[in-house]
């Protein structure tokens, strides 16, 4: 089901913006300025690769993850420890009334956890060996409860839907850019020069820019919904607690690979600009929103 909202969603977007620019007549604003330009076919290609490579990268997030930090599944507990994170998620997806996700422990001493996959019923959650050493089970419990809740709120394929929103459109208006530049200033006739290129390039890389801050807002506004969900399937005290763990080690945490940073429980505190490309808010605000609960 949420693979054809998805492709529904894709659709609606598509034809959304092609019956504005219909509306508004900007091919022939183009036109009339010596731009040759079909934008429909040009935010249909812009979308196969925009989306498409959200897609694949949806698909393949389990098997980057495992490679990336180098987690190891649990399929048969080693040890009493094992067997108690297996039980505590089996119970935690279970109440959260999703599927049994796979469980693993990532080589890190650093405090983190992340979780991840196409389908909230065949995702997986992992969490550092350094966390399982040193918060309390209480604390371990309600970090993995943050987890489900980003796979019981479908936060990743959300996510990957809103980037290839974003990624058609940084392409999609790059290229006008760079097609309106090249022939306008460069006086290019037929085919590209080299302006083309050069300012697709440059467009490409402020757009995208600009738009990392629409995507991280989300990223940040999904942390509150997932604490919210871990300190339902727990106790808004531990989770708080869990998060106040987090703050002490500030600092000492990993910062998780690619995109497992959007869906690890915390990340590096920013600062500035830094702050406004944070997927996730400050611990202090996140704290402060349990203990408002």
């Amino acid at each position: 089901m949420r693979i054809l909202l998805f492709l529904a969603t894709n659709m609606a977007v598509l034809v959304l913006a092609g019956t504005i620019f219909r509306l508004l007549g900007l091919e022939g604003i183009l036109a009339a300025n010596g731009v040759d330009l079909n934008l429909s076919s040009l935010l249909v290609f812009c979308a196969l690769f925009g989306f498409g490579g959200s897609l694949v990268s949806l698909f393949i997030s389990k098997w980057m993850a495992k490679r990336g930090t180098g987690t190891y599944i649990i399929e048969q507990p080693r040890n009493q420890q094992e067997q108690w994170l297996v039980d505590t998620v089996a119970e935690l997806a279970q109440e959260a009334g999703i599927g049994m996700p796979e469980v693993g422990i990532f080589p890190s001493d650093a405090s983190n956890a992340f979780a991840t996959g196409w389908n909230k019923n065949s995702a997986l959650v992992a969490v550092s060996a350094g966390m399982l050493q040193r918060f309390r089970p209480e604390e371990v419990r309600a970090v993995m409860a943050h987890e489900i809740g980003h796979v019981a709120n479908g936060d990743m394929v959300t996510l990957t839907l809103i980037q290839g929103v974003i990624n058609t459109f940084v392409m999609f208006f790059a290229r006008i850019i760079g097609h309106t530049v090249d022939r306008v200033v460069f006086k290019t006739e037929r085919g590209y020069g080299i302006g083309y290129y050069v300012v697709t390039f440059i467009a490409e890389i402020v757009l995208g820019l600009l738009a990392s801050f629409i995507v991280a807002w989300f990223s940040r506004w999904r942390e509150y919904r997932a604490d919210h969900a871990g300190a339902t399937l727990t106790t808004p005290a531990h989770m708080a607690a869990a998060l106040q763990r987090l703050q002490m080690e500030q600092g000492q945490h990993q910062d998780l690979p690619g995109e497992l940073t959007a869906f690890g429980i915390s990340e590096q505190l920013k600062q500035g600009l830094g702050a406004l490309l944070a997927t996730h808010p400050p611990l202090d605000d996140r704290i402060k929103a349990l203990q408002a609960l």
